[in-house]
């Protein structure tokens, strides 16, 4: 992005921000619903500072343009924001975040605008809660940028799309049924929902309006005898407006969930989640309605996957097996020919062989395909500004590390590969083979049925720190059924809380994803899919039921990279199993190149 273009356009907020005697406005990466993906109207924060990461919170005031992110960003953010005038703040442990610096800096009396469109009660809590001990205003009714962004993009206008009915394991119908019975457990009489997977989920409709994931802009107001859908009517069609009524959902006017909310009286009760639920969708509601906060019934509902649902996506591994024995093959073919490939080759060659699957719709994430130096940014992406090619010099070599997904009909795919090229050293060996130790490690282990996820985050990286070696990401998140790639409420990550509401059951599907990053130098990371299974058992135990995972990724892990040396017996036979029954999966799904492939990778060691 032009650079020029970023300190124009700072220039511009900071007069409109003295204009209307502000202090300070915070710009964060969200929307209405609190995604993760964006439409490109909610994109302020990139607009502003030209960083492209998915995650990160800008500050501005007079004479301060800060922008917070985490590791996995840090090195992209730092060439992105030179020369912008925006300083780079990195989230780690001990360190102020965006929140801790305004209370620090700001004065008695000073105010602070942040939209309450993208702004959740549970960060508006946090907010007001520094604030208050210095008496800084936090201003939330205003969209401060209206009048800077003149040429903000339009709102998307996708049509609404069924998920296709042989996929699916239960009706809209049912699942409201169950969404009410969580309401009358918790005492709601009525529940807001503005997370969009949620209520894709609950509808069984899909969208196209964020990218990578099959959901549209909406909201959802339920009480025992009604539920109303917020959303752009004119992207339902008659079928699907007809198929809501059948299943006991009216449609409504996207911006009209205001106006519904304030109908509500103090005698009724609203269940929402304060961290899916923004403070703007609130702002007509009378002060005296009641709330209960707390996790929606839906986040846990389609979090656990039927077993129907689980077989379709186990097929949905297959394909996409089936797809990455094909690229890998053509893709070292190519390479082995002499041909110069890049980052961006290995992205669209990618998509072609998925597109060709049935049931495809779309990637979903963006591709992380990273060489050396770039494969150490975990969140990498190539761009046609700014990509490598896979060059070594002659007697040198590298690691590539490719991380994608698909989005298909029958289920979601998420994937990490790590493949040589050129000269591969006993260094790389020994860094893969710890990973791999890892990724072995949590893939083989078994935990009480109901812990916290976070909790078994050191079970896989126990290898690694034996090692005296980390990662700065979480070890995996869960995974949704043709919905979002990153789907709660189960997270593995010793830095995440952990609540009752992370438990681990029996259906949820998960990534299983150490990695270890030399910065300059190469990223490793390995990644598959894995679902929560019942741990066979001959006998009864006083010890409860217990839970494993059954690894549904199905590709070769590169054993070219491997020092055997460093594999004990038990990780040499889950590492011969798992390559046995990939085989055996894939073997009928290719043929020729890919499946000559397919045999040789997939060999014991």
């Amino acid at each position: 992005m032009n650079k020029q273009a970023i300190h124009e356009r700072i220039a511009n907020l900071r007069s409109t921000l003295a204009a209307q005697d502000l202090t300070a406005i915070i710009v964060p990466s969200a929307d209405p619903h609190l995604s993760e993906y964006l439409p490109e109207y909610w994109q302020a924060r990139l607009w502003l500072s030209g960083f492209t990461g998915s995650v990160g919170t800008l500050v501005v005031t007079a004479d301060f343009a800060g922008l917070w992110t985490d590791s996995r960003y840090w090195v992209h953010a730092a060439d992105q924001l030179e020369g912008t005038g925006i300083t780079l703040e990195k989230l780690a442990p001990g360190q102020p975040n965006h929140i801790d610096w305004l209370a620090d800096h700001l004065q008695e009396g000073d105010s602070v605008a942040v939209d309450g469109n993208v702004l959740s009660i549970a960060e508006q809590d946090r907010l007001l809660n520094a604030f208050d001990a210095n008496d800084i205003t936090l201003i939330t009714e205003r969209d401060v940028l209206t009048e800077i962004w003149t040429d903000r993009p339009a709102l998307p206008a996708a049509k609404l799309y069924t998920h296709d009915e042989q996929f699916l394991a239960q009706s809209a119908t049912s699942k409201l049924a169950d969404v009410r019975a969580g309401m009358a457990e918790a005492g709601a009489t009525h529940h807001l929902l503005s997370s969009l997977d949620d209520i894709a989920w609950l509808t069984n409709l899909r969208g196209a309006d964020v990218d990578y994931n099959p959901v549209f802009l909406s909201h959802m107001l339920i009480d025992a005898d009604k539920a109303t859908l917020f959303v752009d009517t004119d992207k339902v069609s008659e079928d699907i407006a007809q198929s809501l009524k059948d299943s006991g959902i009216t449609l409504a006017d996207y911006s009209a969930v205001q106006e519904a909310l304030s109908a509500l009286t103090p005698d009724d009760l609203l269940l929402l989640d304060p961290s899916k639920v923004a403070v703007g969708t609130l702002l007509k509601m009378a002060d005296d309605v009641g709330f209960i906060e707390q996790m929606a019934p839906s986040t846990l509902l389609k979090s656990v996957k039927a077993d129907s649902d689980i077989e379709h996506v186990r097929e949905a591994m297959r394909q996409d097996g089936a797809a990455l024995a094909e690229f890998f093959a053509t893709f070292e073919q190519r390479l082995a020919n002499g041909e110069r490939l890049s980052e961006l080759d290995v992205d669209s060659m990618l998509i072609d062989v998925r597109s060709r699957q049935p049931h495809y719709v779309s990637p979903s994430f963006p591709t992380i395909a990273g060489f050396n130096e770039n494969g150490a940014l975990p969140h990498y992406r190539a761009t046609p500004e700014k990509f490598s090619y896979l060059d070594v010099a002659e007697g040198a070599g590298g690691l590539l590390l490719i991380d994608s997904g698909a989005q298909y009909q029958n289920g979601t795919t998420d994937i990490t590969r790590v493949v040589g090229i050129g000269q591969i050293t006993a260094e790389h060996k020994r860094d893969f083979t710890t990973v791999l130790k890892a990724h072995i490690a949590l893939a083989r282990a078994h935990f009480p049925d109901g812990i916290a996820s976070p909790l078994i985050d050191a079970i896989c990286r126990a290898p690694l720190w034996q090692a005296q070696m980390d990662y700065g990401h979480g070890t995996g998140h869960g995974v949704g059924y043709f919905l979002n790639v990153h789907e709660g409420p189960q997270v593995i990550a010793y830095s995440a809380s952990t609540p009752k509401e992370r438990a681990m059951k029996v259906g949820m599907i998960s990534s299983n994803e150490p990695g270890l990053y030399r910065e300059g130098k190469w990223g490793i990371r390995i990644e598959n899919l894995v679902v929560n299974t019942p741990v066979a058992k001959p006998t009864e135990t006083e010890f409860g039921d217990f839970l494993n995972f059954e690894t549904i990724t199905y590709c070769p892990i590169d054993t070219r990279l491997i020092e055997p040396s460093l594999l004990d017996q038990t990780e040499i036979d889950w590492l011969n199993d798992y390559h046995s029954q990939v085989f055996a999966e894939l073997k009928d799904r290719v043929e020729g190149a890919a499946l000559e492939w397919l045999t040789e990778r997939t060999k014991a060691i």
